[in-house]
């Protein structure tokens, strides 16, 4: 085991702490649209491909966000660039609830897509403030914890926004009534600004900032104790390092099925077996799909780590052929019980690639002066690739259900073969 400095391990604890569940509250106010998916097109009579022109404006405004504020939060620092998506979400949540009230599909795809732009902020300030506080063979585990707090925030808001729809009872003191689905879009908002505030107070960017100096001596990519660089080098290091666009487009890939589950499987449930959001299945499938994630997300990262000595190629190989091949066979049954349980493996496997490359993956391309450039290039294509799932996907889905799993399959497979080709080639780059 690495030796740290007395208290430092302590101090890591409370500053990851807070950026995870900062991350956490970034995730209630992406994934309560899914939960709010029927109830708007019900209301507004929207068919599922104009639903879906929503979720690929947010996808695309995310995907371009990330390359952009990439680039900005390596400038910045991670802790003011969180702090910014931190605010702009919860600005764009509230307006996202107020725009009910004309019921607008132009309003609501420009709400949700700066809504998206502004949480772009989030996983490059994340990952930048990380990559300094985490050594090289630490990052696959920290990327396992990463996978956590984000379930965290779907697993809240899986069984928050059912609560707040159906209504329910505080302690038996006093019941609160079913809300309106805007509320869905009020509450994740509320919680954001109060975990931004003890952002802003507890976490620093670097061990540095924190007092602690030469934690990670010897590591490359932690020789320079600034962990800022320019826009123009960054730029340039990361775009001409091919192992980079290898992992975007595998990435794109695992955001074609992220996506195409997490945005659509409340209304799969809902209209192909008609089971609503407060039966027992429902409520299952919500808390197994984001604790599968977190374990999947733990379970790569540390084979990655300690099995295969910080290589993550061969284990996102490994994954997505597996998915592939459960995507492929959940085609083929048609029984409820039998979706939940490949809805929870194919949760499994893209939480799991998820996790290892656009997190662990891009620590150790861009090291602590250029991983928040290269987590928001790589990331972006994962949400490009989760385009797909949005428009196109609700196109198909309007003609039938029967189209979803194939639809989703074959990107398993290229995903895959993507990730053999650069097994063994991927290492930290350094910063001058």
């Amino acid at each position: 085991m690495q030796r740290y400095p007395q208290g430092f391990r302590a101090r890591r604890g409370l500053n990851w702490g807070v950026i995870g569940l900062m991350y956490t509250s970034y995730y209630m106010c992406r994934y309560n649209f899914p939960i709010a998916n029927k109830a708007i097109a019900d209301e507004f009579h929207f068919n599922k491909a104009q639903m879906g022109n929503i979720i690929t404006t947010a996808m695309l405004a995310y995907g371009c966000g990330q390359i952009i504020n990439g680039l900005l939060t390596d400038r910045i620092g991670g802790k003011r660039a969180m702090l910014i998506g931190a605010a702009g979400t919860v600005t764009m949540n509230i307006l996202f609830g107020v725009a009910s009230f004309w019921g607008l599909l132009p309003l609501f795809m420009l709400i949700r897509g700066l809504d998206q732009y502004m949480q772009a902020f989030g996983a490059p300030g994340m990952i930048k403030i990380n990559a300094a506080w985490f050594s090289h063979t630490e990052r696959g585990r920290f990327a396992g914890i990463f996978g956590f707090m984000i379930n965290l925030g779907r697993f809240g808001i899986f069984n928050l926004g059912p609560a707040l729809l159906a209504g329910f009872a505080v302690f038996g003191l006093f019941v609160v009534p079913p809300l309106h689905w805007r509320w869905l879009f009020y509450v994740p908002a509320g919680i954001a600004t109060v975990v931004a505030i003890c952002l802003a107070l507890f976490v620093k960017d670097t061990p540095e900032e924190a007092g602690f100096t030469g934690v990670h001596a010897g590591e490359p990519d932690h020789a320079d104790a600034d962990a800022r660089a320019s826009i123009g080098k960054v730029f340039m290091a990361i775009v001409s390092t091919p192992s980079v666009w290898v992992c975007a487009f595998a990435y794109a890939c695992t955001g074609v099925v992220r996506q195409g589950v997490d945005q659509w499987f409340p209304r799969y449930m809902q209209e192909v077996y008609a089971v609503n959001m407060k039966d027992g299945k429902f409520q299952w499938l919500a808390f197994l799909i984001p604790f599968v994630a977190s374990a999947g997300a733990l379970t790569s990262g540390y084979l990655s780590d300690k099995v295969f000595s910080g290589r993550r190629a061969p284990v996102a190989a490994g994954l997505y052929f597996l998915e592939a091949a459960i995507i492929f066979l959940a085609a083929q049954f048609h029984t409820v019980n039998a979706t939940i349980l490949f809805f929870v493996l194919i949760a499994f496997t893209a939480n799991s690639t998820h996790s290892i490359i656009g997190t662990a993956a891009a620590m150790d391309i861009g090291g602590r002066k250029m991983a928040g450039f290269a987590s928001g290039l790589i990331d972006s294509f994962q949400y490009f690739g989760g385009a797909l799932a949005g428009a196109f996907l609700g196109t198909l889905l309007d003609k039938s259900w029967g189209h979803y799993f194939y639809f989703m399959a074959p990107f398993g497979l290229i995903g895959g073969i993507l990730m053999l080709t650069i097994i063994g080639k991927v290492s930290p780059k350094t910063a001058k």
